[in-house]
């Protein structure tokens, strides 16, 4: 298994240097939450300028990929619009997973770090959205890094636990 857990928190994503910052985002999610909104304080709003100008939309199937500037700790950023978030599904995280993972194979890279689709605004739980990545041996095996709050950590880690038991 290839996932590890990173805080939600910029200063130990400055201390653990990735290749891309994966940013899922649904078009009601205004202002931007979770890693979205961290990633948008540390490039000084930018995200938000492109939403404001209507050169990011979120919609379902967007992607976008962004320089990181000098202030965030990978080597680039890929946005990818989510669409609305009103009646999120276990099968929507599943299609939005696998569509993410075959856009970030084709750019080649090497390790990602993201927030799950749904984590930021609460529409998945961090235990259900890690069991529906366990049925699926290709996301499994990928260099993944979740960032998480505190307590989307716990439950990751007593789920994993419980896997190894």
């Amino acid at each position: 298994m290839a996932l590890t857990v990173l805080p939600l928190d910029l200063a130990r994503w400055d201390e653990s240097s990735r290749d891309c910052l994966v940013l899922p985002v649904f078009k009601d999610d205004r202002p931007l939450r979770g890693a979205a909104g961290l990633a948008d304080w540390r490039l000084c709003g930018r995200l938000s300028r492109l939403i404001a100008s209507s050169r990011a939309t979120s919609e379902q199937g967007e992607t976008m990929l962004l320089p990181p500037g000098r202030r965030l700790r990978f080597n680039r950023v890929m946005w990818f619009g989510l669409g609305d978030a009103k009646g999120y599904t276990d099968d929507r995280f599943r299609q939005d997973l696998k569509w993410i993972l075959g856009v970030v194979k084709k750019a080649g890279v090497a390790d990602w770090s993201l927030q799950l689709p749904g984590r930021a605004s609460g529409l998945i739980g961090a235990r259900r959205a890690l069991e529906i990545i366990l049925e699926d041996k290709i996301l499994v095996d990928q260099p993944i890094t979740l960032l998480e709050d505190p307590a989307g950590q716990k439950d990751i880690a007593e789920l994993l636990r419980s896997q190894r038991g």
